[in-house]
């Protein structure tokens, strides 16, 4: 393993579940995989531009003068996309608001899934581009979605593992820190979550 993207989303700093997770994740990356390049992203701290229409055309574009007159949002597209591409292993360490992702990911995302990139149309249907890749999420939320009434309200999961899957990263793990707003889960949900990263296959 070379290179490790590691993107986290939280703004809450020292007192987000998934940040403290991805540390323990972090630390045993760097033990097993010394030599790897880490990089871990901050989408709190960056504020990556939402698609609009002219950012929306020059990254759809196969024009080569249109794409020449790429703006700034689209040039960040183009370096993130390579960092996606170029990385053995992804992990996203997010939090759960309001049963999905914040927006921030979002942001990221669609400024990642690109076609002729990261995905393109074939004569079957769709092709991922961004093959031979891990992908590891790491997840908090205030509630618990694995089991329960409240499991089909969890639209983090199945939604980043099918636009994963779009883009050919289909070998996903998942450790999760969840009932962070339950009293009598919360004490125990990050030691739990950082117990899981032990057993995760790296």
């Amino acid at each position: 393993m070379k290179r490790i993207l590691m993107i986290e989303v939280s703004p809450r700093g020292g007192e987000s579940a998934s940040r403290a997770v991805a540390d323990t994740l972090a630390a045993r990356l760097a033990a097993l995989h010394p030599s790897a390049e880490l990089t871990r992203r901050n989408l709190a701290a960056e504020h990556l531009p939402h698609l609009d229409e002219t950012t929306l055309r020059a990254i759809s574009t196969k024009d080569p003068v249109e794409a020449g007159n790429l703006n700034e949002a689209a040039r960040r597209s183009d370096h993130l996309t390579d960092e996606l591409l170029n990385c053995d292993l992804l992990v996203i360490a997010t939090p759960m608001w309001n049963f999905g992702i914040p927006s921030a990911l979002k942001a990221w995302v669609d400024l990642v899934v690109r076609p002729g990139r990261t995905f393109q149309y074939g004569g079957e249907g769709v092709v991922g581009l961004a093959k031979d890749k891990k992908a590891i999420l790491v997840l908090a939320s205030g509630g618990v979605f694995t089991e329960g009434p409240w499991r089909p309200w969890d639209f983090v999961e199945p939604y980043l593992r099918q636009i994963l899957g779009f883009i050919g990263i289909t070998d996903v793990q998942t450790v999760r820190a969840e009932g962070m707003n339950i009293p009598t889960l919360a004490r125990d949900a990050v030691p739990k979550a950082r117990k899981a990263v032990e057993d995760l296959v790296l």
